[in-house]
């Protein structure tokens, strides 16, 4: 199952929105909004409230759970949307053109499937690591991979 959100003409640039989107997609929706909660930058209260709003969203489908544990951020994204035009007075008669940019942001999320029971046969898979469970194995299997950024260096 999945909930979808969307929060449209945000005032910040979908620049900005994706640097903080991309902390939380493919993690569970606990740890992404404790990882909202602790982000500094304005947009993260509005990624927030959407994200919040997946979640309804998907509390209230017919045949939905409503376990919040096994929730994950399937999909996230901002576009951009329009932006406004502002004049800014300048010297001798010129003006300076500001751009106010705005953003549509979107975040889905995805309920892991539900946990598989015991084979016929009584024995476990060789597929499975000793301290994992099938529900791990299979949520893991379906939930995109995070890909790891070179990170810059600070100097």
């Amino acid at each position: 199952m999945e909930g979808r959100a969307t929060a449209r003409y945000v005032r910040t640039s979908a620049q900005k929105a994706k640097l903080v989107m991309d902390l939380i997609r493919g993690r569970m929706v606990d740890d992404a909004l404790a990882v909202l909660r602790f982000t500094r930058k304005s947009v993260a209260r509005d990624i927030a409230k959407v994200l919040r709003s997946a979640v309804a969203n998907l509390q209230q489908r017919e045949g939905a759970s409503g376990d919040t544990d096994r929730l994950w951020v399937d999909e996230c994204y901002a576009n951009q949307g329009p932006s406004l035009k502002r004049i800014r007075a300048a010297p001798m008669g010129r003006a300076f053109r500001i751009t106010k940019r705005t953003s549509h942001l979107t975040v889905s999320v995805r309920e892991e499937p539900e946990a598989v029971t015991e084979v016929a046969g009584g024995e476990p898979s060789g597929e499975e690591t000793a301290g994992s469970s099938p529900r791990r194995a299979s949520a893991a299997a379906k939930r995109p991979r995070r890909r790891r950024r070179a990170g810059r260096s600070g100097n």
